[in-house]
């Protein structure tokens, strides 16, 4: 692109442009649209190599202009900084994705580097703290430097991090004695600082997950969380004129009741800044903080080119922006919360009148400026291409007609491979064209380039012509996948995280409330216990050392448990019908495997070039997962017996491409594949996306459901009995008796439990003998993977495709003006939106209501009373783009997968589980546009504190908090039932899923013979030592437990190192007492798989008492070999017929003996369990 910038820089209209532009007056370029906008705006940059801030009139264009100029020039430096055009939006609870970008911006503009920035006119407008404040508040940290650590925690919550006690999302920090975590915004991993006395000894980035530390870096800097910065002086600094101007309004209040919560809301807010804080929602108060308004202009360097595109669009966006806040004050004024002389935004002409930067406007006729003079008006001929959608010889024709002009011509594809694809096309219609490498382009040709813009034009002064694949095939380009910030935590894991106030499951006692951790002592020696509170307030007190019989308690539903009685029989009763239906689940499981196991299928061959170039002509970048799950499907089919395999993904993670491959895979060796959808327009939609993909392949693909007609139908059964057909896609239409196939290889089953009993029951037969693969999009909790393991094979795909935009979700008051901005924005990109209403009796009232809301809106409605075939054909419509706006009940949450929704209204989301959030909002942000959810509830309701409760949980989860995973948590308990069968959630909740799973697992083990890991012994230590974790040590319960469970679990000196290793990592150097802990958990490991029963210590001697069998295997010499590695006396005796070791350790210090102690017992090991137990 470089060079054709240069060719363009020369030509006469850009000339007289860039020589006039250090002129005193604005100039007007007039005439280009679209991509030649952008180009133009390229040039410049290029030309002047300073910031160039180009100003839209909404959030859509700034987004279209930036993803435009990224792929024209993805070199330069770009930002963009994304502002809601509603101000109900803006100023309410939401993700932090546009958050996290506008700090970005914020700070590449304060740090004077020269790049390109994007700003919609709301923007411009919004009101931010001084750019002094910012720079004080952006934090550089490097090794070796002195910190303040008084301050500290004061200025990362003005920077608005909040403090937790373990960072898990970003905008999170907490302080552990001399460890520092943080983190920021603008980093993949959170940040650990660790400090030497008040100096920073290490930096280290850390994963959030593990919370380990990664890699170590020498400096860093820290953005600050929110766009906005509240430092304590400045409130402080404002609080006695807030309460004046507070004074004044509340007397000009007619409306008592107003006038009473206005008293109220401002005499706890003028209290709080007196001490230098604000209330929960600091973004209304921005400008009576900083009643100067800053806004971003304060950040522009004054060197700086302002390029302002479209004005008078920009004036009309002023305007709707003003009366909707407007009328959007009126209302927070009478509820008191805000003042009627608050500012939320600044006037935007004002904002431009006090730029001293030079100006340019790029307009498409000079008309709409009133009396703005100009330096000069600098009009471009411009022509938009039509769409020639793959007509090669229309192509032809235009191309000559260009060539005849003098035009010089660019093609402008993704990559080299599709270059020299695109050549071959045209030299096969007679156009000749050359591939522009690294070489000079050739003038008054056809030249192919890799690049990108988003449309194609036309200049004719200039005699060049841009085509893009989108005129020539109607092909949209892959874009780049975006760097992602927010995916770790997306990926989220361990839900078994226990608070006080949980309940719990205690193997032998049933279940019981969580109430805390206490120290106690007991004869000189400290121990930490667990308190679990029962029926009739009995409480039971556990040593963590018996952390292993307590789970957290897990139900589908958060449903609340009954507590048992301590001592009471229900829970052994409970135990049991729970163990007898278990056995039944693991026979049926067994009987399959056993089946499946000596059926013998078809082995397909390895992988043939063909399969290879199939795979690599998939658009998108494949994610790891995805690798790796096709990786294992083909294995399983190039194996002799029947692949039965499970694909679990959440929508849109790409099943269907892996499925895909499969396919291929199978037709291309003669087999026929089927593909069982549960609904009719899934058939349809996956008919569609197959058709693309194997278009140019010779394979045929038939459709049996209720869209075809009965002719289309017979003549796809006869292709199928004759084995024409290759690859046939249906409803369970595929399972009646009359489908007879030819020779079927695969079968693909998409989200098996929306079948019936019956059509199971044909699945299991087709089953026995052909390669089947299942997809669904419920999770499937990590602990019945590991129950199945050997039974069902599972593949699982975690990660995103790499250009997936997180969701951008806000939490707000139902508003209608923030409703008809959304919509507009949406049918502005050609987009369509989904309205969510649970009220059937309502719902037609609804919609007229979004009809008045937006004019010429094409509204439809879709719910559960109406018929299938209605309802199939309401969503079909809507699919194929007749209506805009698909007003709907919960139904839509299930399996329909409408790439062009990407905007999704919740009307009263206080009333909807988090599952269900979570799963709605999976419906929009399917494509690599950015999606919004808006999740509303009715203003000033009083709420009630489950709806209060649940409102604080969505808020988390939009921050991917803990909503999230407790939304996780629903689902995938869900998913359990649906692979175990739907009767099971009874089961699951009687005893705790975590519960039901360890037994499910025991129970599949002992039927297929596996024996059961050798039975540990249980063993009684007691060595009257102080071992266990100080609460100055970690403070944390949650981190605390945590610890002790994975002490519990030692298995080897590795597994020791790594827990070693990990308690210095985050919470530096451990006491003797964590040492101690440490080495008296290597200690258990090594005396269980010795079969030792107990070791007690009394005064001066360790008393070791073997069980039978060890007895019977160390007897003779074994015994005093195992004696003969350590330099302490000691004595054996028999006692019942088990041996008894007392080891003399005197006075020796603690240290010293544990390690003599653990040399003796780690040299009784039994044999059997693997010499591996070093």
């Amino acid at each position: 692109m470089k060079d054709i910038e240069k060719y363009l820089k020369e030509t006469v209209n850009i000339q007289t442009l860039l020589s006039e532009i250090n002129s005193e007056l604005p100039q007007l370029v007039a005439g280009l649209s679209g991509s030649g906008r952008n180009l133009l705006t390229n040039i410049l940059f290029e030309e002047l190599q300073k910031t160039i801030v180009v100003l839209t009139p909404n959030l859509l264009q700034a987004t279209q202009v930036y993803e435009d100029i990224s792929q024209m020039a993805p070199e330069v430096p770009l930002y963009i900084f994304p502002v809601e055009e509603s101000v109900a939006a803006e100023l309410a609870f939401s993700s932090p994705e546009y958050r996290s970008q506008r700090v970005e911006t914020l700070d590449f503009l304060n740090s004077g580097k020269k790049g390109i920035v994007v700003i919609p006119a709301a923007g411009f407008k919004k009101i931010l703290s001084p750019a002094s404040i910012w720079e004080t508040h952006c934090l550089d940290f490097s090794v070796g430097m002195e910190l303040d650590m008084d301050s500290l925690p004061e200025k990362l919550v003005a920077m608005g991090y909040s403090r937790e006690r373990m960072v898990a999302s970003p905008g999170e920090f907490s302080i552990r004695g001399g460890i520092i975590d943080i983190y920021a915004l603008n980093e993949e991993n959170p940040l650990r600082m660790e400090l030497f006395d008040t100096e920073i000894d290490t930096l280290r980035y850390f994963d959030a997950y593990t919370q380990k530390s990664v890699d170590s870096i020498e400096t860093v800097r820290i953005l600050p969380a929110h766009d906005t910065i509240f430092t304590k002086a400045e409130i402080v600094k404002q609080a006695s004129a807030v309460e004046k101007k507070a004074e004044k309004a509340i007397k000009g209040i007619k409306n008592q009741e107003v006038k009473e919560s206005m008293t109220r809301v401002f005499s706890e807010l003028t209290d709080n800044m007196k001490r230098g804080e604000l209330s929960k929602d600091p973004q209304l108060y921005t400008s009576l903080v900083y009643p100067e308004q800053p806004t971003i202009l304060d950040y522009i360097s004054e060197d700086a080119l302002l390029i302002v595109d479209d004005y008078s669009r920009m004036l009309e966006v002023e305007r709707t922006i003003e009366s909707e806040s407007s009328e959007w004050k009126m209302s927070k004024v009478s509820e008191g919360v805000c003042l009627p002389s608050q500012d939320f935004s600044a006037d935007i002409r004002e904002v431009i009148k006090k730029s001293k930067q030079h100006r340019i406007y790029y307009a498409l006729f000079h008309r709409g400026f009133g009396n703005m003079r100009f330096h000069g008006v600098y009009p471009f001929q411009y022509r938009t291409l039509n769409n020639f959608f793959s007509q090669m010889p229309q192509v032809k024709l235009e191309m000559e007609r260009w060539l005849k002009q003098h035009m010089t011509v660019f093609v402008m594809v993704p990559s080299f491979e599709r270059a020299e694809k695109v050549q071959r096309i045209f030299a096969d219609f007679g156009v000749h064209s050359y591939i522009k490498g690294n070489d000079p382009f050739i003038e008054n040709k056809v030249n192919i380039l890799v690049g990108g813009m988003a449309n194609g034009f036309e200049l004719p002064q200039e005699k060049v012509v841009f085509v893009t694949e989108k005129e020539l095939f109607n092909k949209v380009t892959k874009k780049q996948p975006h760097r992602q910030k927010m995916t770790n935590a997306e990926r989220l894991k361990s839900y078994t995280e226990l608070n006080p106030g949980d309940y719990v499951v205690h193997v032998n006692h049933g279940i019981g409330l969580y109430t805390g951790m206490e120290t106690i002592e007991v004869g000189g020696v400290h121990q930490d216990y667990m308190s679990i509170a029962y029926q009739e307030g009995a409480k039971l007190f556990i040593p963590v050392t018996q952390i292993h019989l307590i789970q957290k308690y897990v139900s589908s539903d958060a449903k609340m448990p009954k507590m048992h009685k301590l001592g009471g029989t229900e829970w052994a009763k409970t135990k049991k019908k729970v163990a007898s239906k278990i056995e039944d689940i693991a026979d049926e499981l067994i009987e399959l495997y056993a089946n499946r196991e000596s059926e013998k299928g078809y082995a397909y061959q390895p992988d043939t070039p063909e399969q290879l170039e199939f795979e690599n002509a998939f658009p998108y970048t494949e994610t790891d997962d995805q690798l790796r799950s096709t990786a294992e499907i083909k294995a399983d089919m190039e194996s002799i017996k029947p692949m039965d395999r499970l694909l679990v993904g959440d929508v849109g993670y790409g099943k269907t491409e892996v499925a895909m491959r499969a396919i291929f895979k199978a037709v291309q060796e003669g087999k026929q594949a089927a593909f069982l959808v549960p609904t009719t327009i899934l058939a349809q939609q996956h008919y569609e996306s197959l058709t693309q993909r194997f278009e140019e392949y010779p394979f045929e693909i038939g459709l049996l459901s209720r869209f075809r007609t009965k002719k289309q139908q017979d003549e796809t059964l006869a292709g199928i009995r004759k084995g024409t057909v290759d690859i046939v896609i249906g409803t369970h239409r595929i399972l009646s008796k009359d489908v007879v196939f030819a020779d079927l290889g695969l079968l693909v089953v998409d989200e098996e439990q929306r079948f019936g009993v019956k059509h199971k029951e044909r699945l299991k037969q087709l089953k026995a003998s052909v390669d089947v693969l299942t997809l669904t999009a419920t999770p499937i909790p990590r602990t019945l993977h590991m129950s199945m393991l050997g039974v069902r094979d599972l593949s699982v795909i975690e990660t995103p495709p790499a250009n997936r935009y997180p969701v951008q979700t806000y939490v707000m008051e139902q508003n209608n003006g923030a409703v008809r901005d959304a919509i507009e924005r949406e049918l502005a990109r050609g987009g369509q939106a989904f309205y969510l209403y649970n009220r059937v009796e309502t719902i037609e009232k609804k919609a007229q209501e979004i009809r008045e809301l937006v004019p010429d809106v094409r509204v439809a409605v879709a719910h559960g009373q109406m018929t299938e075939v209605q309802l199939e054909n309401v969503i079909m419509d809507f699919i194929e783009g007749r209506y805009d706006v698909l007003v709907t009940t919960t139904i839509i949450e299930t399996g329909v997968d409408i790439p062009n929704v990407n905007t999704l209204f919740i009307e009263n989301a206080d009333r909807m589980g988090l599952s269900q959030l979570y799963q709605l909002r999976g419906r929009v942000g399917r494509t690599n546009r950015i999606a919004y959810a808006y999740l509303m509830y009715q203003p000033n309701k009083m709420l009630t504190e489950v709806s209060e409760k649940r409102l604080q949980a969505i808020k988390e989860f939009t921050e991917l908090g803990a909503g999230f995973k407790i939304a996780m948590r629903d689902l995938s308990i869900r998913g359990a039932g649906n692979l175990l069968g739907a009767q099971q959630h009874g089961f699951i909740d009687s005893v705790g899923f975590d519960l039901y799973s360890e037994m499910l697992g025991e129970a599949v083990a002992a039927k297929r013979g596996l024996k059961a890991k050798s039975k540990r012994s249980i063993v009684e230590i007691d060595l009257s030592i102080d071992a266990y974790i100080p609460a100055d040590y970690i403070e944390d319960e949650r981190q605390k437990i945590d610890f002790y469970k994975r002490i519990q679990r030692i298995e080897s000196v590795a597994d020791h190192d790594e827990i070693d290793a990990d308690l210095i990592d985050r919470f530096g150097d451990y006491p003797q007492e964590v040492s101690d802990l440490l080495e008296v958990g290597l200690i258990k490991n090594y005396a269980e798989k010795s079969q030792i029963e107990t070791i007690k210590r009394q005064g001066e001697t360790v008393v070791i008492t073997f069980s039978q069998e060890a007895t019977v295997r160390l007897q003779g010499p074994a015994v005093f070999e195992a004696l003969s590695n350590i330099p302490l006396k000691a004595q054996i005796n028999l006692n019942n017929a088990k041996l008894v070791v007392s080891v003399v350790i005197g006075k020796l210090p603690n240290r010293q003996w544990l390690n003599h102690l653990n040399a003796f017992i780690k040299a009784c090991v039994a044999e059997t369990d693997g010499t591996d137990g070093k």
